[in-house]
């Protein structure tokens, strides 16, 4: 497989897949949402399950010409319309899970519910972006940025199997993991720079498979070559970083928020750990951000 290194790149290899993922989406009525979902259907990368409100379809009529793909469920309560879309997605009846307008809580209190939700016991949750940035050659993902505020070790080297795996989805098979820090600096002050250590050691002896992971790194030694030679840093990333793992949710999400809004990057995410990819977007997310991350659940949904 070819590496996908835009987003372009992405629809066009989902297109040639020619099968349409099928997507329950929970209380879509919002214009973002529309736009995601009416794209969607006109690349022909998915079909919709919409649960919720009746009337979406004449509030959007720009969905009335793909009717053939598209299936309302009425269903005026949001806590009910999440636990429906959980149990069908459950049961087979849907490869992807979308959240449109519902309170998050709400729909990860279907997702998490023990008994009947989507995390299986054992996995961990945590959220997975990728960006494309006009000055970076190639996508960047990077995690957590929405879920863990202070990941241990444990769930540290649970986001970064979630990463190899999507990494290895968009055709990346060697892929550079940086472990980001303020500096380069292992110290006790910070404790997840003491995590680093022990993953990089655990990459070193092969826990990870064909991957390279250093740090502790900041984000411009991790990205760019020129930095590094500047500092005297010598990493095996090389300024070639294909993900960030960020130490804490406060820096993720800051980078997050900076990145789209001063970079003008285009992002999408998912939620990691669950039995399907979920589609979380945030309130504030361009109807074009939930595209991205909707092609990025068509192309994970697919392994």
């Amino acid at each position: 497989m070819e590496t996908i290194r835009t987003f372009d790149q992405l629809t066009a290899h989902l297109q040639t897949l020619n099968h349409r993922k099928r997507v329950a989406v929970v209380c879509a009525n919002d214009p973002n949402t529309e736009y995601a979902i009416e794209r969607a259907l006109r690349e022909g990368i998915a079909e919709f399950l919409m649960i919720g409100n009746p009337a979406v379809l004449e509030r959007y009529p720009s969905l009335s010409q793909y009717l053939r793909h598209v299936r309302v469920i009425p269903m005026e309560d949001p806590d009910e319309a999440a636990r429906l879309a959980v149990r069908i997605v459950r049961e087979g009846g849907a490869d992807i899970l979308m959240k449109g307008i519902i309170n998050t809580d709400n729909l990860l209190h279907a997702i998490l519910d023990k008994e009947h939700g989507l995390l299986p016991k054992g996995k961990i949750l945590t959220h997975l972006a990728v960006m494309q940035i006009p000055a970076y050659h190639k996508l960047l993902f990077f995690s957590d940025a929405a879920v863990i505020p202070r990941p241990s070790l444990q769930q540290r080297i649970e986001m970064i199997g979630y990463a190899i795996r999507a990494c290895r989805q968009f055709g990346i098979e060697c892929p550079r993991i940086a472990l980001i820090h303020c500096t380069e600096k292992v110290s006790a002050k910070f404790p997840h720079s003491l995590d680093y250590v022990n993953i990089v050691e655990l990459a070193e002896a092969g826990e990870f498979g064909n991957v390279i992971i250093d740090g502790p790194l900041d984000v411009k030694t991790a990205c760019e070559k020129t930095s590094g030679d500047i500092k005297g840093i010598v990493s095996p990333i090389n300024g070639e970083a294909d993900v960030l793992i960020f130490p804490n949710i406060e820096s993720g999400n800051a980078f997050y928020k900076a990145v789209s809004l001063f970079a003008h990057a285009d992002m999408a995410g998912l939620l990691q750990g669950p039995v399907c990819p979920v589609v979380l977007p945030s309130r504030s997310d361009s109807g074009l951000s939930k595209y991205y991350s909707l092609a990025m659940a068509c192309l994970t949904a697919s392994h």
